[in-house]
């Protein structure tokens, strides 16, 4: 018989969901699904949360059949199960299926009332023993409301149908992920989409590996969620690498488009790298990728560059305007390091640069001395005579020459004191000067 306590009892502090589920029944619990049905009614009626409802399905269901347990490390139930029935093997898919049927129609309605993952493996019951549209259909609904909680390991679900060459179900994870995407903005908010996201990422890889897999689904299911759901397009890129290595007889075409997912701005050094060394993939894809990584690292040294720029131009502008310029925003300390590393740096270019600047001025002016005493007309001063003295004598035209013209004399030299000592005259002083 199924032990009935009271709601009270139930809400203990400190206690699990999943402790409070087994206050309600006892080990003996019967396989009544009416009588299951009824008791569950009179639960709802006394006003128990919905969280607490959904813990005596689970705890119910996980009993009576092991496929909706939580595997490895979770409890396991004593007592009879479907498998211990002497019934025939299509009484006992036909029981089954009844009871996945009576289960989800009991759900209750409110979100986050049944965990994702015990609705993802009521799914897979559901399919394995062709449970009615509208079930399948309603299940599908609850679990595109909590999608981003649901594990890897449970969206692995095979594919029951004979007619699918797949061995995962990969049509059923891309209805989920439309009816995900066609949810209310605040339900696909940025960390559930992000989370999705990463989900079909890791699920694309596993199917990648199933040679039968085609092309379209790879790529409807990798396009079902748009760009900025992927905040790095690592787990996409290593998705479509398996997928190149598991179909080798792919056309340069069919590798061209797979590789029109990627976003090379989103991915890491390390994805790069090895996107960059990557035989696999088309010539183009790996050029775009080298660009992106050349980019980046511009974008990075002009930023450092912008970063000690306005830090430059926020410490001087109170001698420059009178004003104190408050910073845009408050940087990190990481920040503050690398300005301050960079200013140090572009101080030691200057003094260095200006160092150089002297050494080569004063090199140069060397050389220009070198060059004024090379010259063979070289003069050192010229006197010019003074106007003032009246007398115009030989002796003091040779005496003034001797003091004005230091080494040898020239032919010039020699025709200019002739000429003065035959015509004194103030005009040829005056042509001559």
């Amino acid at each position: 018989m199924m032990n009935l306590t009271s709601p009270e009892s139930v809400n203990l502090p400190g206690k699990s969901t999943h402790f409070a589920a087994e206050c309600w029944f006892d080990d003996t619990c019967i396989l009544d699904m009416d009588y299951f049905v009824k008791t569950l009614s009179g639960i709802k009626a006394k006003g128990v949360r919905p969280e607490l409802i959904g813990s005596i399905i689970t705890h119910y269901a996980s009993k009576w059949l092991p496929d909706l347990s939580f595997g490895e490390g979770s409890e396991v139930f004593p007592g009879p199960t479907f498998e211990d029935s002497p019934e025939s093997v299509t009484a006992l898919w036909m029981k089954k299926r009844f009871f996945v049927e009576t289960l989800v129609g009991i759900l209750p309605p409110e979100k986050d009332s049944i965990p994702c993952n015990f609705l993802l493996r009521l799914l897979r019951v559901a399919n394995m023993v062709r449970v009615e549209p509208s079930y399948r259909v309603d299940l599908e609904k609850r679990i595109s409301w909590q999608l981003d909680q649901a594990t890897l390991k449970e969206l692995l679900i095979p594919s029951f149908v004979h007619t699918c060459g797949t061995l995962l179900d990969v049509e059923l994870v891309l209805r989920l992920v439309k009816r995900f995407m066609n949810l209310d903005e605040s339900v696909r908010s940025g960390s559930a989409l992000i989370k999705v996201a990463k989900l079909v990422d890791n699920y694309l890889a596993e199917a990648a590996v199933d040679g039968n897999l085609t092309m379209s689904e790879f790529i409807d299911l990798a396009g079902a969620l748009p760009g900025h759901a992927r905040s790095t397009d690592d787990g996409l890129y290593r998705a479509i690498d398996t997928y190149l290595k598991a179909h080798p007889g792919l056309s340069k075409q069919e590798r061209k488009s797979l590789c029109r997912l990627i976003d090379s701005r989103k991915l890491s050094p390390e994805a790069s790298l090895h996107a960059a060394q990557n035989e696999r993939l088309p010539v183009r894809a790996v050029i775009q990728v080298l660009l992106s990584e050349q980019t980046k690292l511009n974008n990075n040294k002009q930023l450092q560059i912008d970063w000690s720029g306005s830090f430059v131009s926020v410490t001087r502008s109170p001698n420059q305007q009178g004003l104190i310029e408050p910073p845009a925003r408050c940087m990190s300390k990481r920040e503050m390091n690398v300005q301050q590393m960079e200013i140090k740096r572009l101080k030691e270019d200057v003094l260095r640069l200006q160092s150089q600047c002297m050494a080569m001025q004063a090199q140069i002016e060397k050389l220009l001395e070198k060059k004024r005493g090379s010259g063979f007309f070289s003069w050192k001063k010229i006197i010019v005579p003074s106007l003032v003295n009246k007398v115009d004598k030989i002796g003091d035209v040779d005496r003034e020459t001797e003091v004005g013209f230091v080494g040898r004399q020239t032919p010039g030299d020699m025709k200019t004191r002739l000429v003065r000592g035959r015509t004194p005259n103030n005009k040829w002083r005056k042509s001559l000067s």
